[in-house]
């Protein structure tokens, strides 16, 4: 049974100036791993990709939680942080 072909990658080509100290530290990384320059920058792109994702995705669950009435309020985490420092503190205040 034949594979067909992979289809071609598109990519695009993007330009930015970086200050020589991340330029250097880019190219020391990319001669310690024995990759290419391009290679490196596209994980670092894609893992900041990924944790911009992620934290977009928190920040909406954390509104969602907020307009349905899932908070605690400051004085009750006042409180509780206060206790701590002492001989008996109370339990974490949940929502």
């Amino acid at each position: 049974m034949s594979v067909p072909p992979a289809a071609p990658l598109t990519t695009k080509v993007l330009t930015t100036h970086v200050p020589i100290e991340l330029a250097s530290k880019v190219d020391a990384m990319a001669e310690r791993l024995d990759r290419s320059r391009g290679w490196i920058v596209k994980q670092a792109i894609a893992a900041w990709i990924d944790l911009e994702e992620e934290r977009h995705r928190m920040t909406l669950a954390a509104l969602a939680d907020i307009s349905a009435g899932h908070v605690i309020s400051h004085q009750a985490v006042t409180a509780w942080a206060d206790s701590l420092s002492t001989d008996t503190p109370l339990p974490p205040p949940v929502a």
